[in-house]
């Protein structure tokens, strides 16, 4: 089994292909890089739902490191926050984690109606049961500071917390919002946040759990714009159809809040469509999926999804969007 080749493994064609070009080429260098990204993130990882990327990220959002949702608003952050909240407080049988969850919610956009709608939709067996959508709900602990003081309160409180409770996901949607509050634009708006960011990736560390961050994005200081560059996929055509100039867009909050972020999962707009990009993470393939937001939450519309390189990997596209943001809300928010 050891010297099984990766092309034997029945794993989807783009994350084979990477795994070539590193010359990764038999189950036992898999293995071995595996065990080696364990070591490094303290293991574990809470399963997103969405088949394509868990298998990308090797199991889903990783314990003890910060995972970044980085897109313009209305694109699906908060969606997929909910969604992770319920899957890290539904019972292990279920595929959850059974603990409970902190929810920071920095622009009042927790909303527990759509919490159930989306677990009623998604886990209907759990759900429809007597009293279980108010014990699920009631498992998450929503914290509405308004100011950068009151965050450091909450930070501090969740200390206490993790002692107390079986915390098993922290949620903050999201930092640029009260970065965005409290300073003016530029650089000055981020080093006042240099204790947060370390107090974070401590908490992360310390208590093994999985800490997923919403950031927001801002267009880049000149007026450059970037070409697309999509490699080949499975809705290649549809890519190569695009407009092929786009504004540029860069994730908020600037370098040294970049590298406190071990996994950055970009969400943006191709032509009025959704993808969702790994755009760093320590062993991950670079790869776009195509998604949509639906009454149960965030859904994959392949799990394949699409080889990213170069540029386009870190770049932030925002075509069509307001015409999905005007479809979406009559029903969603996020």
């Amino acid at each position: 089994m050891a010297n099984r080749l990766i092309s034997e493994m029945g794993l989807p064609k783009s994350i084979a292909n990477v795994f070539a070009a590193r010359s990764i080429k038999t189950a036992k260098a898999l293995s071995l890089l595996e065990q080696r990204n364990r070591n490094e993130q303290l293991a574990g990882h809470l399963p997103t739902g969405l088949k394509g990327l868990d298998e990308a990220l090797f199991g889903g959002i990783p314990f003890g490191v910060i995972t970044e949702l980085v897109g313009p608003a209305g694109i699906g952050k908060t969606q997929f926050c909910l969604k992770l909240s319920l899957l890290a407080s539904l019972p292990m049988r279920h595929g959850g984690l059974d603990g409970q969850v902190i929810y920071i919610d920095m622009e009042s956009k927790f909303s527990s109606k759509r919490l159930i709608e989306i677990g009623a939709q998604s886990f209907p067996e759990i759900f429809h049961m007597r009293g279980m959508a108010q014990e699920m709900a009631g498992r998450i602990l929503v914290l509405r500071p308004v100011s950068l003081a009151e965050f450091t309160e909450s930070l501090q409180q969740i200390k206490i917390l993790l002692l107390e409770r079986r915390v098993k996901l922290l949620v903050i949607d999201s930092m640029a919002a009260l970065a965005s509050g409290e300073f003016e634009h530029g650089a000055s708006k981020i080093n006042p946040l240099g204790w947060h960011i370390s107090f974070l990736k401590s908490v992360a560390e310390l208590s093994r759990i999985p800490i997923v961050v919403t950031n927001q994005v801002r267009s880049q200081s000149n007026d450059d714009t970037w070409r697309y560059n999509f490699q080949v996929g499975t809705r290649r055509q549809d890519l190569e159809d695009t407009p092929k100039y786009d504004s540029h867009l860069i994730a908020a909050l600037g370098i040294h809040w970049s590298h406190a972020v071990t996994i950055r999962l970009i969400l943006e707009t191709i032509s009025g469509e959704r993808f969702i990009k790994v755009a760093k993470s320590p062993m991950s393939p670079a790869l776009a999926f195509p998604f949509s937001i639906t009454s149960s939450g965030i859904s994959l519309l392949n799990d394949d999804g699409i080889e990213v390189v170069g540029q386009e990997i870190s770049t932030i596209h925002c075509h069509g969007h307001s015409e999905i943001i005007g479809s979406d809300s009559l029903q969603f928010h996020g």
